[in-house]
């Protein structure tokens, strides 16, 4: 189902953890920056129908976020997704039997990240071959916004193209021809070669808490984190190994992958940063609970189930 899972990967963002309540404008990248090449861009995961259900009709969800329940068409493929939008990051969950295959079980996850700048994909390309990974599996994704004319959406670039256990992790640049196209309703480029996830996503963030995914964390088949480590060190992250995992930090978002049996996949926690500080507010939601506050960020934790 990997055409399914690049598919679900319609969005732009990753993490800058300064607050503001305006919109922020896209800016050139700093030469710090500059030296990482992926920046997580948002994650997915199958979660149960009941909590599925909660999201879908959570009012405080559409509150506290830019939320929305969307049908998307891409790769000839449609799926629904419940998607939690920030400035430059986001998530998106599916329910049981939402996606064809192994894809429909629960726990089923996958994690995009993503250029800054047009051509860095290419760049990754050559740090995945100095890592060992010398024929990534690679993709291009076209969206169709239900005119039936579709557009080059974006490109990925994979370890392998074997099917994954329960998680399948990218990397991808959004591609200026969807840009140029009205209908993604995208802002223009702040700089040459911009393909940022800034640029990506609306600003109707700025109206809600909710301004960026700065944390996630997720139970993952030891042989699909096997298949992750590579494409998160060629796109500059730190990575970390230990017994239980990995820990990779860079650009704003910190990413923890537990290695667990595929029973034990999934989605268990998701740490944003909000826009102004709040009180303590708790709201559960199906079989999870959404922390918020005290202060300028909260936590989104995932039941694991009996």
């Amino acid at each position: 189902m990997i055409t399914v899972l690049t598919a679900t990967c319609a969005v732009a963002l990753t993490g800058t953890l300064t607050a503001g309540t305006g919109p922020a404008q896209a800016r050139e990248p700093s030469p710090s920056s500059q030296k990482q090449l992926l920046f997580y861009n948002h994650a997915y995961s199958v979660v149960d129908r009941e909590t599925a259900d909660a999201v879908e009709n959570s009012a405080y969800l559409r509150a506290f976020a830019n939320f929305e329940v969307r049908t998307t068409t891409g790769g000839g493929l449609t799926w629904k997704g419940r998607y939690l939008k920030g400035r430059e990051t986001y998530m998106e969950l599916f329910s049981e039997g939402d996606l064809p295959g192994q894809d429909a079980l629960h726990g089923s996850a996958g994690l995009a990240v993503s250029t800054e700048r047009a051509g860095d994909l290419a760049k990754v390309t050559t740090q995945l071959a100095a890592l060992g990974v010398d024929d990534p599996a690679e993709y291009r994704q076209t969206r169709d916004f239900g005119d039936g004319v579709p557009i080059p959406w974006f490109d990925t670039i994979r370890t392998t193209g074997a099917q994954y256990d329960a998680f399948d992790p990218w990397a991808m640049e959004y591609l200026p021809e969807y840009f140029a196209d009205p209908r993604s309703q995208t802002e223009p480029a702040s700089y040459d070669g911009d393909v940022s996830r800034e640029r990506y996503l609306p600003d109707t963030y700025a109206d809600r808490l909710m301004r960026d995914i700065t944390y996630i964390r997720i139970g993952v088949p030891a042989r699909d984190l096997a298949n992750t480590l590579p494409v998160l060190k060629a796109g500059g992250f730190k990575v970390t190994q230990t017994g239980g995992g990995a820990l990779a930090t860079g650009g704003g978002t910190t990413i923890q992958l537990d290695s667990v049996a595929r029973p034990q996949a999934g989605l268990k926690k998701v740490g944003f940063s909000l826009n102004h500080s709040v009180a303590r507010h708790v709201e559960r939601i199906g079989r999870s609970t959404l922390t918020v506050g005290p202060g300028a960020n909260a936590d989104w934790t995932f039941d694991a189930l009996p």
